[in-house]
């Protein structure tokens, strides 16, 4: 009851102004920071792994920051799960080549690392290009909150999801159809299938799957970024160039370049990466706990 009492909260925030949901959300931001002392830490710590030469102040700061951010985008799924299309077609301004999955002769691999406004590119794929496209998620406990999320991923056609829990299979069966791979390649998912890179200097468990099913598969592998603009301003999403250098024979060179991609792009906007996952949660053996 609780849950479906949230999501009718949610579905009610939909019809407010974006500026007015923004400020809120960035208000709950500011709650969280207070109450959620346990993201906080491993916020903080990121930070501190990953940006050393800032002052503790100026982390702190920053991790602040970025907890409204979270808080927006907590509060701006309502807008995502609910609106029209039409009302988020005014909101999302897309940048770059997004039609480049619907003119590919080869399956596209859309890389899409965990900025604030990773969502929003999920619908921006489904809104500005016709193609169909696919990708995981991990199943929700709550069976009302699981399958609002699936729907509200699933509401505006030609895609579909897979749970991270089953085979790779239907996956690679959909991307062999030359379906579009809305992949997330950046969080800690243990020691399999992963290599220890560096990740701001610090080694990383990180996927090997985005190079390995990139080389095996044939695909041409597009960077995409989203943004979360300031107020009612709304949201930016970058299609890049497709990458010319990836994948090689080598996956390991290849994940340790993706990486290098991701903290580019960090360090241009770091208050909107997702700094509350525990990134460095698994260690090489004989390492203790950065956590």
């Amino acid at each position: 009851m609780g849950t479906r009492v949230l999501l009718g909260f949610l579905w009610l925030l939909q019809w407010l102004p974006l500026g007015v949901l923004a400020a809120l959300g960035r208000g709950l931001g500011r709650l969280l920071w207070v109450v959620g002392s346990a993201r906080r830490r491993i916020a903080l710590r990121n930070l501190e792994l990953c940006l050393p030469e800032l002052s503790a102040e100026d982390r702190r700061v920053l991790a602040k920051e970025h907890f409204q951010w979270l808080g927006r985008s907590i509060l701006e799924r309502s807008l995502l799960w609910f609106a029209s299309a039409e009302r988020l077609k005014k909101v999302i301004h897309v940048e770059g080549d997004v039609k480049l999955a619907e003119r590919s002769t080869r399956p596209v691999m859309w890389l899409v690392p965990h900025f604030m406004g990773l969502d929003v590119a999920g619908v921006a794929v489904l809104l500005f290009q016709q193609h169909e496209g696919c990708s995981m998620y991990q199943e929700q406990s709550n069976v009302a909150m699981n399958e609002v999320i699936r729907r509200g991923r699933l509401r505006f056609g030609h895609a579909q999801i897979f749970p991270r829990s089953d085979k790779a299979l239907p996956l690679i069966r959909a991307i062999r159809r030359g379906v579009a791979f809305f992949n997330l390649p950046d969080m800690d998912f243990g020691e399999r299938d992963a290599g220890f890179v560096p990740f701001f200097g610090v080694p990383a468990a990180t996927l090997l799957a985005p190079s390995r099913m990139a080389k095996a598969l044939d695909m041409v592998v597009q960077p995409v970024i989203a943004e979360m603009l300031p107020g009612g301003q709304g949201y930016r999403v970058r299609f890049g160039e497709p990458w010319t250098h990836f994948p090689t024979d080598d996956a390991l060179a290849d994940t340790a370049a993706m990486n290098r991609w991701i903290e580019s792009e960090i360090r241009h906007n770091p208050a909107q990466y997702l700094w509350v996952h525990k990134r460095f949660k698994t260690r090489p053996a004989g390492e203790p706990s950065l956590y």
